[in-house]
């Protein structure tokens, strides 16, 4: 094994756990006073029963050696993961830093059904989106024998796995829960320090996110990290820039929200693009993403924390920005349209299949007695941390 590979990809591993709170933070931010505490629950208890899974069978059904659609179990119970192996980092090591991206994937879902979901079904949920959902799509991408590596579709570190999963699941969800009651055009975020914080943390660790997925402490990882932080940077200063000439102010949410769409979009094309691919990654997702936020809200459709626009936009575009701007001869803009036509097809597959199955999970867990998809309305009229948590946030006015 090459320590200094061992010891980048734990840290790395560190850093995407970390940003599971970020995204807590983020989301807890801009929700009303009275949900935060259920809000960050809903990442926080991710960690808990993702991490529970992936040991027993989550990491098996993903890279097990099954067949082009799925694992199979001769990874249970992390069964064979040597922490030991003469490559540079062990297969151990590999299946944590895999655990942390199954871990935030389902977290960023609950951005759409904020206020208002059953805390005890999301539990139920997690098991099974993770089983059903995050596991077969994880194994089409990055397993050697999935069907999208072996076509050729290029997601270095989670655009269709994590980010259009995430983003077409929230989707979905947000449409089967409903609207939250008494709220036409949003709400104003109960605290925005909580939001930059938030966002800040997300952006610090999305360097393990994309620079780990190489694997190695190299100039892969290096470059990797260079792209992230430029297409963050970009996408930033265009959404800062839009909300201005829109509305006359420079908007510190608008800010974060730009970082996270930046981030987003240059995941799947880290491990190949250059720093002006970067640019151009984060200008796009900068404009897309900021007007599809703003097409929602003329549709009424209650994505609560914009997932779908922020994940959902921002990964489609992410991904096929992968096949414009990839260097080395492999990108449309250096002659060649064949990995933008094989990312394409992965979009297409990520966005039906997580879309249908998260559908059906949806629809089973609601008319199953005892659990059903929404909170009543005494629940959500007094807030689910009371009615979910038994705890407030606050004391007085900021809980309102």
């Amino acid at each position: 094994m090459d320590s200094g590979s061992v010891a980048w990809m734990l840290m790395a591993s560190a850093l995407v756990l970390f940003m599971t709170p970020g995204l807590a933070f983020f989301y807890g931010g801009l929700v009303r006073g009275k949900n935060v505490v259920n809000t960050v629950m809903y990442s926080f208890v991710s960690m808990g029963v993702v991490s529970v899974i992936w040991v027993l069978w989550g990491y098996s059904l993903a890279f097990g050696e099954g067949g082009p659609f799925i694992g199979n179990f001769d990874f249970l119970g992390f069964k064979g993961v040597a922490s030991e192996s003469d490559d540079p980092i062990p297969p151990m090591l590999f299946a944590i830093f895999q655990m942390m991206f199954a871990i935030i994937t389902p977290a960023l879902i609950t951005g759409a059904i904020a206020e208002r979901f059953k805390f005890t079904t999301y539990l139920v949920f997690l098991v099974a989106w993770i089983t059903f959902v995050y596991a077969p799509i994880a194994h089409w991408v990055w397993a050697t024998d999935g069907w999208l590596f072996q076509l050729g579709a290029l997601d270095f570190a989670g655009g269709t796995v994590v980010h259009i999963n995430a983003g077409i699941a929230a989707v979905v969800a947000a449409y089967l829960v409903g609207k939250r009651r008494g709220v036409d055009r949003g709400v104003e975020p109960h605290n925005v320090p909580f939001v930059i914080l938030g966002a800040g943390i997300l952006w610090f660790g999305w360097f393990g996110f994309n620079a780990g997925s190489g694997l190695l402490a190299d100039g892969l990882a290096v470059s990797a990290f260079l792209v992230t932080n430029t297409a963050a940077a970009m996408a930033l200063v265009v959404w800062v820039i839009l909300g201005h000439v829109h509305t006359g102010k420079m908007s510190a949410v608008g800010a974060a929200t730009g970082a996270v769409a930046g981030l987003v979009a240059i995941t799947p094309a880290s491990g190949f693009v250059g720093p002006m691919g970067a640019i151009g990654i984060g200008l796009g997702a900068g404009v897309l993403t900021f007007y599809a936020v703003r097409i929602r809200h003329k549709f009424g459709f209650d994505d609560a924390l914009e997932v779908a626009a922020v994940h959902g936009v921002g990964g489609i575009w992410g991904a096929l920005a992968t096949g414009i701007f990839a260097i080395g001869g492999i990108g449309l803009v250096d002659g060649d349209a064949t990995v933008l036509g094989y990312n394409a097809i992965a979009v297409v597959a990520t966005v039906a299949y997580s879309g249908i199955v998260t559908f059906v999970i949806l629809k089973i867990l609601d008319v199953i007695p005892g659990l059903g998809l929404r909170a009543n309305d005494a629940e959500e009229d007094v807030g689910l941390d009371v009615s979910h948590h038994g705890e407030r946030a606050y004391v007085g006015d900021g809980a309102d």
